[in-house]
């Protein structure tokens, strides 16, 4: 049973306690009134106690009339009585839980209210998407008052730290990328002089690979920091031709790549799409079998009139409690989670999904029976 329920059953129950004992209390006090109104007329004697008589007493077969006709009556009333004040409290107690309704209903609106934003936070496709939100209750300063304000304080101390989090995670990058570029430099003048030896060469391959692959980290955390606030200022993008562009960029080497881009408007930040699509194929293509892979990329419009993008590829098999993992920073396929010179970052499918959300979309993936996943990208028209 809900709080309102309970509420106005203690308030119903309450008052029809107390209107039944105020029942059963009038009518013993009536029974003993009407009980001894015959003495207090007229008394052991016959005479009003104490004073002259000024009625002559009836004769004793009129006195057992009398008698009679007042236990009728007294019973009569007493039945009435209970009878009307039955019926009346009933009605009066149907009234005060009808009314308890409204009020326990009217008291609990600010619980609800909190309870409402706590939902809306809690259905956000991010987790810290919704800390923005604030109850903002007003009224008086009571039990309810200080709960809200206290979410609310709560809320802000959460958003402060995901809103730091992501700063930091910005400039620790964005500084990250001087010193990064300046290596490459300093290593590509060594390789390639000419007194240069093998093993120098070598070994500045080596570093130049390492190199990029801490670019390519870098460079994911910038994008990925970017992409967790919600995308406010969007235009037109038809996401058949954002694949065509991706792929038309992309070395796919010994995979090969098949592309169906259907027409698929959605309203967004064109480079974030972009950016999604071209995640979703290179992942498709660098996470694939040695020989005789593939990647098949659609695109398309649902009957809602939101907008997909389908990446489906061979590969290692995926097990289904493998998959919310993958979209994981920095998290990879099994084997490939601890080696340090597994390609890519760890950053794609986080990178993918941030997009998707930010746009009011979500991703999915689904495991292919011989190996491979089907990635499903949704993304709202622009409508």
């Amino acid at each position: 049973m809900t709080i309102r329920a309970r509420l106005t059953l203690v308030y119903g129950g309450l008052f029809l306690l107390a209107g039944t004992v105020l029942l059963g209390v009038t009518y013993a006090l009536t029974a003993g009134r009407l009980s001894g109104g015959t003495n207090t007329i007229f008394g052991s004697g016959g005479t009003v106690e104490g004073q002259t008589p000024s009625v002559t007493p009836p004769p004793l077969g009129d006195r057992q009339l009398v008698d009679h006709v007042t236990r009728v009556a007294r019973h009569d009333v007493l039945g009435s009585l209970l009878a009307q004040g039955t019926i009346a409290l009933a009605v009066v107690g149907a009234a005060a839980i009808a009314l308890g309704w409204l009020i326990a209903g009217r008291l609990l609106q600010p619980l609800d209210r909190m309870t409402e934003t706590a939902r809306r936070i809690a259905d956000a496709p991010a987790a810290d998407r919704g800390l923005h939100e604030r109850i903002g209750l007003s009224g008086p300063h009571d039990e309810l008052k200080r709960l809200a304000d206290t979410f609310d304080l709560m809320l802000e101390r959460l958003d402060r730290s995901f809103d730091g989090q992501r700063r930091f995670i910005a400039n620790a990058s964005h500084e990250l990328r001087t010193p990064l570029t300046l290596n490459r430099a300093l290593v590509e003048v060594a390789v390639h002089r000419r007194a240069a030896p093998p093993e120098v060469r070598q070994l500045g391959e080596t570093l130049l690979e390492i190199n990029a692959r801490h670019e390519r980290l870098i460079d994911g955390l910038l994008m990925l920091a970017r992409a967790e606030p919600e995308v406010t200022e969007r235009s037109y993008v038809d996401l058949a031709d954002v694949v065509e562009h991706a792929i038309s960029r992309l070395e796919s080497g010994a995979v090969a790549v098949h592309a169906d881009p259907g027409e698929a408007p959605a309203a967004g930040d064109p480079v974030l799409l972009e950016r999604l699509v071209q995640n979703l194929v290179e992942n498709g293509v660098r996470h694939n079998v040695p020989d005789g892979g593939w990647v098949r990329v659609t695109s398309g419009t649902l009957a809602d009139g939101s907008a997909r993008v389908v990446v489906s590829n061979t590969g290692p098999v995926v097990r289904p409690y493998e998959v919310p993992a993958l979209f994981e920073p920095f998290r990879r396929l099994r084997a490939e989670r601890f080696s340090a010179t597994a390609p890519g970052a760890g950053l794609g499918l986080s990178i993918v999904r941030s997009v998707a959300r930010a746009h009011g979309g979500d991703v999915r993936a689904e495991p292919r029976e011989k190996g491979g996943l089907d990635v499903t990208v949704v993304l709202p028209g622009p409508g």
